[in-house]
């Protein structure tokens, strides 16, 4: 990509996988981290890649815009990171 992130895998790819949720953590405390579930997630078009989505997040802990996106549903701790 020309801001030089990685392009990663899409939506559509995850759900493939059989993996319908997210897990977002805050790119600088990943502490900071919320769960999506099915229902958010399959809001977004299956084209929809991680990479897409990451920039567009905003940790409503620390302020700061910027997310790592994984696959996922596992519960973690400090559930706070909403998209802007």
């Amino acid at each position: 990509m020309p801001d030089g992130r990685p392009v990663k895998i899409t939506l559509g790819e995850m759900r493939a996988a059989g993996v319908r949720g997210l897990i977002v953590f805050c790119l600088h405390n990943a502490s900071h981290n919320v769960i999506l579930g099915r229902d958010v997630v399959d809001q977004w078009a299956d084209e929809v890649r991680f990479s897409d989505l990451e920039p567009r997040f905003v940790c409503k802990a620390c302020g700061k815009r910027g997310a790592d996106v994984r696959p996922g549903s596992e519960p973690t701790i400090a559930a706070v990171v909403l998209p802007a």
